[in-house]
């Protein structure tokens, strides 16, 4: 083990925060109305008292947003755990499906899953969790059965104050961040480098979002409202849930 250098993970941030910048725009960009509205509730618009366009664009553009972000942040995070965990322990990327890290400590093999909250999956999708462990231990094992693996569902923030699930163990927040690195603030030092730059490149989201919301909000007019300008509720509820 080696102790963690923060000026290290501080010029990672600096040198790939960027990219998750850019991929917010370019998911933004490439975003269609068509393809969002097939995709939500119509019938919430109405129950919600939607009367225009642009309510029902911010309000469908805004959910796509933070869950697509939340989706862009937890891959950028998996990369800043790998790389803060090869200085640590020189950990790697793992090449077995379903598993993200793979390290030794104390002749231990850990491998791990990394999510960004710790409600982050349905029981299925859990269940499946389980299976790739199970199968990446498998797969560990065959080269060497003495081999002893234990298996990590990490959290980059929240808490779960039993982290023991029996298949498996599941640290969120400090502890998650604490186990790849051995530095027990280090979920804290974070916040102050993941904020590099960020006035400007949201400053530039800001305008993709702008110009955005003012050319769906012109498409939708066109396409589903009427002459005097009220919704045309039948023809996008026919839109979204229309047997043609």
């Amino acid at each position: 083990m080696k102790k963690l250098n923060l000026r290290d993970v501080t010029q990672y941030v600096e040198d790939n925060i960027g990219t998750f910048h850019q991929k917010r725009i370019d998911s933004l960009n490439k975003l269609k109305l068509k393809t969002v509205l097939k995709k939500k509730n119509p019938y919430l618009f109405k129950a919600k008292y939607l009367m225009t366009a642009e309510q029902i664009i911010k309000g469908l553009t805004d959910a796509f947003i933070s869950s697509n972000e939340e989706t862009i942040f937890g891959d950028w995070l998996e990369g800043l755990a790998i790389f803060i965990n090869s200085k640590v322990y020189n950990g790697w990327k793992s090449g077995i499906t379903g598993i993200d890290i793979e390290f030794d400590k104390d002749n231990i093999r850990y491998i791990l899953t990394i999510k960004s909250g710790p409600n982050w999956g349905n029981s299925s999708q859990i269940s499946k969790m389980k299976a790739d462990f199970k199968t990446a231990m498998k797969t560990l094992r065959t080269s060497n059965s003495k081999l002893q693996v234990v298996a990590i569902n990490g959290c980059c923030y929240g808490k779960d104050n039993v982290p023991d699930k029996g298949d498996y163990f599941k640290y969120c927040g400090q502890r998650f961040w604490e186990f790849i690195s051995g530095d027990e603030n280090l979920h804290i030092d974070l916040i102050e480098p993941l904020g590099h730059k960020a006035k400007e490149r949201n400053d530039e989201f800001i305008k993709s979002y702008s110009k955005m919301i003012n050319k769906f909000t012109k498409e939708f007019t066109t396409d589903f409202c009427n002459e005097s300008g009220e919704i045309d509720w039948a023809k996008l509820v026919k839109f979204n849930s229309g047997k043609y």
